[in-house]
């Protein structure tokens, strides 16, 4: 989908005011309109409703012009509260500076323990240093923290903050829900196979030298001797090394890369997997977070193969989890988890038990008015 066409749809969801009108809130989203932080700001706006139903803005791609563009926003609108989507530069220094001037509440939402996420991610010793400082700004800084993850919550508590919320990563399931993809399968040649899945954003990481996807293209040449198939759904930099993987490995005809997808096709290719994987590291960045694809997974009923950690190992039942104790381990207990439910498949019925999951835990209209009430109390309204 074209950028200004997301962006239009944006507006017209959250009923974006007269850019010479007052907002009580405004989200700022330090990222693209297309983005899964875009995507959660414009779903908490658009059930919100009056007074928080306020306009969302995007930051776009130049990071230092953004956070001007940000400011300068701000006091067009007057808002009484600034929501920003991510702990990033932009959309938390123009909120700072608004404060500062103005007096008004700030909420920062993040999903991640964005130095701990560096240091992962190899970034060098200077871009580790600005990623501290703005962490800790962001702590101070903000009257109340949201964060995905319990682990989160519990990190920040044995530092000493206690201002924090947990709002997982969120689903809309009218629109992820269990439906029918029996073409998609004959045309993807899976039929009569145990189809594995992942979606994800492909960014290669140096550091640690996997990305999204590596678990599943190791865990099919383990497991040879059984029929799988393997879909990996999304794009960035760690594409081309996936499929370099999948050929050195000898399964590249039993793996599909979709590349990425619109958001309105994605419930058909995640149906399409009968094991959805959800892996994180048994590590700091692992341990905070829910990870935004596993509500979508547990919408459309699928059966998730997860690593034991974060929010996974919080809700989901033995026969879903794996532990996490490194690579080699890890992989090698993926590929038997996967040959025993190759040769028993009545057990991926239990997916269906985690619709109830994603309805209770991650569904958007109960996340929203939880949203709700914390701006409720922050503002000292209802």
């Amino acid at each position: 989908m074209r950028k200004d066409a997301v962006s239009a749809l944006a507006k017209e969801q959250v009923g974006v005011p007269s850019p010479f009108g007052r907002a009580t809130v405004v989200f700022l989203v330090n990222g693209e309109p297309e983005g899964a932080a875009a995507e959660r700001a414009r779903q908490f706006a658009a059930r919100l409703g009056p007074p928080y139903s306020g306009p969302v803005l995007y930051r776009g791609r130049r990071k230092i012009r953004a956070a001007l563009r940000f400011l300068l926003a701000l006091f067009r609108w007057r808002p009484r509260l600034v929501y920003v989507m991510d702990m990033a530069v932009s959309g938390v220094l123009a909120a700072v500076a608004y404060k500062a001037a103005t007096r008004a509440r700030v909420v920062i939402d993040t999903g991640d323990a964005i130095s701990a996420l560096a240091r992962a991610l190899g970034r060098g010793w200077v871009g580790q240093r600005l990623t501290e400082l703005l962490e800790r700004l962001s702590l101070r800084a903000a009257d109340l923290l949201v964060v995905r993850g319990h682990g989160h919550q519990e990190w920040l508590a044995r530092r000493g903050f206690t201002r924090v919320e947990v709002i997982p990563d969120g689903v809309d399931t009218r629109v992820f829900r269990p439906m029918s993809v029996e073409a998609l399968r004959r045309h993807l040649n899976a039929e009569g196979k145990l189809v594995v899945g992942v979606v994800g954003s492909l960014h290669w990481s140096p550091q640690v030298g996997f990305c999204y996807g590596w678990e599943l293209i190791e865990a099919l040449a383990r497991a040879k001797d059984i029929p799988l198939v393997g879909v990996i759904v999304g794009d960035g930099s760690g594409l081309p090394k996936l499929r370099e993987q999948a050929r050195a490995a000898g399964v590249a005809d039993r793996v599909h890369f979709v590349g990425r997808v619109l958001l309105e096709q994605l419930p058909a290719y995640i149906n399409l997997m009968d094991v959805c994987l959800s892996t994180q590291t048994n590590d700091l960045v692992g341990q905070v977070r829910t990870t935004g694809k596993l509500p979508l997974y547990l919408a459309c009923g699928r059966f998730v193969v997860a690593s034991r950690v974060g929010e996974a190992a919080r809700l989901l039942p033995d026969e879903m989890l794996i532990p996490y104790e490194g690579r080699d381990q890890y992989v090698e207990a993926l590929a038997e988890r996967l040959r025993w439910l190759a040769r028993h498949p009545q057990a991926l019925a239990l997916g269906e038990a985690n619709i109830a999951l994603a309805r209770q835990h991650f569904e958007y209209e109960v996340l929203a008015s939880r949203v709700r009430s914390i701006f409720d109390r922050l503002l000292g309204e209802g």
